[in-house]
């Protein structure tokens, strides 16, 4: 294979996996190690890839969302967003979020920070299962059932905290929940210590877009009931957000 094509499978292995090696990587393509790690450097200097720390694994890199974003369509969807989580924050005075769906995971593709000083600091590139998530839950609850059950062919649910969501049933249970709420609310299961609440965010078929959250410490929101009192604000947002949508199509 020539030089191109092993870097394409690259990109190809670092976006399903969402994270890979350099012995992994020289493994898939029947390289040397050397020859992997050349490849891999030469993406990382061209923003495909990131890494976590010298001799780390490589995880995909902005470049590769924005080709991601590019091919939602063509706006700019992270522009649109902008102003809506801006306002979110500071109605809120909690982190306000941007989130796409990934497979089974959730990538944070923007973030507005908190003015306070105790804080969830920002989460853009941040990884997390779909169903540890609130904006994953509101994304998954938005989904028909043949699609979730594309996207967990085996059903299995990483564990992530005492919190986390780890029987089928229960997610399945908890995505009705979701459905009738018109929002989702997680209390420390992707996180210990940060609870959140989000709504997915239709495209202009009413196909779920995307998802926007307010993460919030636990010692802000420890209940469910707690959570729910952002909804409306979250809601206003989302309002905006379509609105601004439509504009763009005109």
């Amino acid at each position: 294979m020539s030089s191109v094509d092993n870097a394409l499978l690259l990109l190809q292995l670092v976006g399903q996996r969402n994270a890979i090696r350099v012995a992994g990587a020289a493994d898939e393509l029947g390289v040397a190690r050397s020859t992997a790690h050349r490849l891999l450097s030469t993406l990382k200097s061209r923003g495909f890839v990131t890494q976590d720390r010298p001799n780390g694994t490589y995880r995909p890199g902005p470049a590769l969302y924005e080709i991601a974003l590019a091919a939602i369509g063509r706006t700019d969807i992270r522009r649109i967003v902008l102003p809506a989580l801006q306002e979110l924050s500071l109605s809120t005075r909690e982190t306000a979020s941007l989130v796409f769906l990934e497979g089974n995971q959730v990538r944070f593709i923007d973030c507005v920070e908190s003015p306070r000083s105790v804080r969830v600091g920002s989460r853009t590139g941040v990884v997390l299962p779909a169903h540890c998530t609130a904006a994953g839950k509101a994304i998954l609850a938005a989904l028909s059932e043949a699609e979730l059950e594309r996207r967990y062919p085996d059903r299995r649910l990483e564990v992530r905290t005492a919190n986390s969501i780890g029987n089928w049933d229960a997610l399945l249970a908890e995505l009705e929940r979701v459905r009738a709420d018109g929002h989702a609310v997680n209390v420390g299961e992707g996180e210990s210590g940060i609870s959140a609440v989000g709504m997915a965010v239709p495209d202009l078929i009413g196909a779920p877009l995307a998802a926007i959250a307010v993460a919030v410490p636990t010692t802000r929101m420890p209940t469910q009931e707690a959570g729910d009192e952002f909804a409306p604000l979250i809601f206003a947002a989302r309002s905006e957000i379509i609105r601004r949508l439509r504009q763009e199509e005109v």
